[in-house]
């Protein structure tokens, strides 16, 4: 497959065929069923809206750490970590045992009982939040987070208005659809917007304001701009201008339920705010009565390495965090955490979560904090992902179908371009030709944004410097076999 898009030779210093990394393990042999009779399985009996990568998609049968491995037993290195999910590697040993363990003790049995994982995991969890978020409820994924915290802030504001920004995603559950500013995530039915205002998102990338000093981040964008490099963001000032616009015109005088932000964008393509603007925004949500609510989905527990939680590299404290993904490393569990006072708005009707909190997922939660701090996961996001974002800019420096790379930590997007002057996104052809031998050469990246045209770079957080070579020489080779084979327009 790879010498089918190999028509030249790569570079003096690039191997046409890098090396893997080597890895300690080894795959079990796949005994289920095989691959066409999976595809037939698929087609027959999950809905037609559960969709594959790739044009011939992976079959994958396990994983260790940061590989996956597939039913022929070809490994892969992860770059998008189960949808920034796998925080601290595919079957983490620890991991594995704390949930074994637990296994043989006690499953379920709902918060009717007290059992003691829970209360454990509780106290542990709020020991990373600042301030006076020390009040937790645990759901089962992102979506559910979120539509508590949308109802939370309805409750305790006694507001019904609520704001996000445009190219956000804040789950897919009826209740937070609306939250989700992509028109591909959206079913057309009456109720979805549901009181919610959609913000200009501050993008200084693709947006009508910012350039190469508006951005809290290692990789700046190419575009120019007057703002002080050190001092005020004009850009943040103008996108605070059309946020102030949106409570002058669009909600009840001073009546706000909450605004939801992600502290960086995930779904829309790992887009990063100019700097200052969300703690005003956060400011100007508290003078109307709201809550700010931070989406910590993808970006919390370490991944970015500068800080524990993204919000904090914005100078807030919210009113409310959600939390799902890594929280698990795959298992399913989320979180909403608050103040107590907040909380207390929940006892006005009985709420009540099935499987929220139950013995299993904290027993992961509680191993996978373990992990973060015993292995400095947190100083590895930071020191592997200053270096692979240092060695993305030399690619975008060289190669123009590269427009922008932004990001913190592991926490990266590569927007990929067919104009760079206009931002013109890459067409999707285009795209998936670069992607899919990305993968046929061993490594997958996730892919983002409105437009589809961002490599999404989000792996566990255990890579290693080895990796992130792999990495770029890989997607170098990618983007020079497109690049001379193709002809962008």
């Amino acid at each position: 497959i790879i010498s089918q898009h190999l028509s030249t030779q790569p570079e003096p210093h690039l191997k046409q065929f890098p090396e893997l990394p080597k890895s300690q393990y080894t795959a079990p042999k796949y005994k289920g069923y095989d691959y066409d009779k999976i595809q037939s399985l698929r087609k027959s009996y999950l809905t037609p809206n559960v969709a594959s990568y790739y044009k011939k998609p992976l079959l994958i049968t396990s994983g260790r750490m940061q590989w996956l491995f597939d039913h022929e037993g070809r490994r892969y290195l992860d770059m998008f970590g189960g949808i920034v999910t796998v925080s601290v590697g595919h079957c983490h040993p620890k991991v594995n045992q704390a949930l074994e363990e637990q296994l043989h003790t006690l499953w379920h049995t709902t918060n009717i009982y007290m059992h003691p994982k829970v209360h454990e995991y509780a106290e542990k969890l709020v020991s990373k939040m600042p301030g006076d978020l020390k009040n937790v409820y645990f759901v089962n994924s992102g979506s559910e987070a979120n539509d508590l915290a949308l109802l939370i802030s309805r409750l305790y504001t006694g507001n019904y208005e609520a704001i996000s920004f445009r190219n956000a995603y804040h789950g897919a559950s009826p209740y937070v659809m609306g939250l989700t500013a992509h028109s591909t995530w959206r079913y057309s039915l009456p109720g979805i917007s549901n009181g919610i205002h959609h913000a200009m998102n501050p993008d200084p990338y693709t947006g009508i304001w910012g350039g190469k000093h508006c951005r809290n981040s290692l990789v700046q964008t190419t575009r120019n701009c007057s703002c002080d490099p050190n001092g005020c963001c004009e850009a943040a000032d103008k996108y605070y201008e059309q946020l102030e616009q949106i409570f002058k015109f669009s909600l009840p005088r001073g009546k706000v339920a909450a605004m939801f932000a992600e502290s960086i964008q995930g779904v829309g393509g790992s887009v990063q705010f100019p700097k200052g603007y969300l703690k005003r925004a956060c400011e100007l949500v508290r003078a109307n009565g709201g809550l700010f609510i931070s989406d910590e989905v993808q970006t919390g527990f370490a991944r970015t390495g500068e800080n524990y939680w993204v919000f904090q590299s914005h100078d807030i404290v919210p009113d409310i965090v959600t939390m799902a993904k890594g929280i698990g490393n795959g298992f399913p569990l989320a979180a909403v955490v608050t103040t107590n006072k907040i909380a207390e708005c929940l006892t006005e009707a009985f709420h009540f979560n099935t499987y929220g909190g139950n013995p299993l997922a904290s027993s992961v939660g509680i191993a996978c904090l373990d992990v973060i701090d015993e292995e400095k996961l947190q100083k590895n996001s930071l020191e592997v992902g200053t270096y692979l974002l240092k060695g993305l800019e030399k690619l975008r420096d060289k190669y123009e179908v590269i427009g922008d790379v932004r990001g913190q930590g592991l926490m990266i997007g590569v927007e990929l371009v067919s104009n760079r002057e206009t931002r013109q996104h890459l067409s999707a052809p285009h795209f998936v030709e670069i992607w899919e031998n990305c993968k046929d050469m061993g490594v997958l990246f996730g892919r983002g944004g409105l437009n589809a045209n961002v490599l999404r770079i989000k792996p566990p957080m255990c890579i290693t410097k080895e990796d992130a070579d792999y990495s770029l020489d890989v997607l170098e080779i990618a983007l020079k076999n497109f690049l001379d084979n193709t002809k962008i327009h």
